[in-house]
């Protein structure tokens, strides 16, 4: 896997635009200025999560005696169930009951930029290829960097492409996310396989 695929992957994941109708109304009752200091924080909350997922998840796994395939099917249904998700969302949101007052980590860190699929992604990079672990922070910091920027003019992009396109987008990247995750599963069943004789 190239950074810039491994970067798209992430992007995907983040799915920035997917997430813009609930942070506006997450933030709808906070003083302009506050919002982008909020968003900050949330922002890098979720970047320091991942990280911390990507670097130290290898000796999460040794420490849990999991195999990298478990973790690849695991994370794949993760990923199945959350691209379903944004393709037939339910009626509460994606997220469900969201908490009133001023976010704080839940639920805009986590788990709606930092969810768990993302964090069994960054896993499996870390932990697949350690000696990349360079090259996978570099793709997660574009793809936080690309999610930050949507997310920082959000209110700019919903007035410009509407809640329908939107919610066009997300259910395509839903399409995109539902793909990587077969794959995810299919990988981690070929691992336990025997190979052609």
């Amino acid at each position: 896997m190239t950074i810039a695929s491994a970067a798209l992957l992430l992007f995907i994941i983040l799915d920035p635009l997917g997430n813009i109708p609930v942070f506006l109304s997450l933030l709808r009752g906070l003083p302009p200025k506050r919002q982008r200091i909020v968003l900050a924080r949330e922002l890098l909350i979720a970047l320091g999560v991942l990280m911390l997922f990507l670097w130290g998840g290898k000796y999460a796994l040794e420490l849990m005696h999991l195999r990298q395939e478990s973790v690849s099917i695991a994370g794949g249904i993760v990923l199945f169930l959350i691209g379903i998700r944004m393709i037939f969302p339910p009626p509460e949101g994606l997220m469900g009951e969201i908490p009133d007052g001023e976010p704080f980590i839940v639920p805009m860190a986590i788990p709606l930029v930092a969810g768990p699929s993302g964090m069994a992604a960054v896993m499996l990079m870390g932990s697949n290829d350690p000696a990349r672990l360079g090259d996978w922070s570099l793709a997660l910091m574009i793809a936080w960097g690309a999610t930050a920027a949507i997310l920082f003019s959000a209110t700019l992009l919903y007035k410009l492409l509407g809640r329908r396109a939107l919610i066009a987008i997300e259910r395509l990247m839903g399409m995109l996310l539902v793909a990587i995750s077969v794959q995810m599963i299919l990988d981690g069943f070929a691992a336990f396989l025997p190979g052609p004789p």
